[in-house]
């Protein structure tokens, strides 16, 4: 039986991919993003580095993780790798414990930090993870966020160049399109598909599909 929700739908005054995405994508591939790594994130990315120097398999990394089930999740899928889930919020890493603390299979690591600093150190220190997820990140769907998207932000040349096989997800589909064509513009083709699954990775997910909604994704080597 699926349990019903009533998820909002992404409200937003874009009809399609933001007629500036190309121009604010190409200034970013352009440009050096110099802004300082915050200390707190520096001390918790040194923390998981020892563990991931010390590990001898793959490393995935789970972006925007919230309260980590789906890194639980992901652990279980990759039972080799050590997957680690990264979230700015402590307020939702506090609730993995809590509510979905799988111990049963898989290793992984939650970590605390900003996505723009933590990214640049992944890069920095040569991780070369097997796989990337970014599962139902903020849309920011607002026109004048477009920006603060990871794919229209200064930090999205790092999320190229960490590699990997990257998987993004939204409920929103021009998320993804606009995801793709950033990805074009570093000359990488993709594909924009509709996502079932039998099970949902994820709260969003669940909750999502429970309100009738659709999963976008895209799947890309890097």
């Amino acid at each position: 039986m699926i349990e019903k929700a009533n998820s909002r739908s992404i409200t937003t005054n874009q009809t399609g991919i933001h007629e500036k995405l190309d121009e604010v994508v190409q200034r970013h591939l352009k440009a050096e993003f110099k802004k300082p790594i915050a200390a707190h994130t520096q001390a918790a990315f040194d923390e998981v580095n020892e563990k991931v120097q010390a590990f001898n398999g793959p490393i995935i990394l789970d972006s925007c993780c919230g309260v980590g089930e789906s890194t639980a999740n992901l652990a279980k899928l990759h039972p080799d790798a050590l997957v680690i889930g990264i979230d700015k919020s402590a307020h939702r890493l506090d609730k993995h414990d809590v509510e979905y603390k799988q111990s049963d299979a898989g290793q992984y690591i939650l970590v605390q930090a900003d996505l723009n600093d933590f990214w640049r150190l992944v890069e920095q220190a040569n991780w070369q993870p097997s796989h990337h997820y970014l599962f139902y990140p903020n849309p920011w769907p607002k026109s004048k966020h477009l920006q603060r998207r990871w794919h229209g932000a200064a930090i999205f040349p790092t999320i190229v160049a960490i590699g990997g096989r990257l998987e993004v997800r939204s409920n929103w589909q021009i998320y993804v399109q606009e995801f793709a064509q950033a990805l074009a513009l570093t000359g990488r083709s993709t594909k924009v598909s509709l996502y079932q699954a039998e099970q949902s990775i994820t709260p969003f997910e669940r909750k999502y599909w429970a309100s009738g909604q659709q999963s976008y994704r895209l799947v890309i080597d890097l």
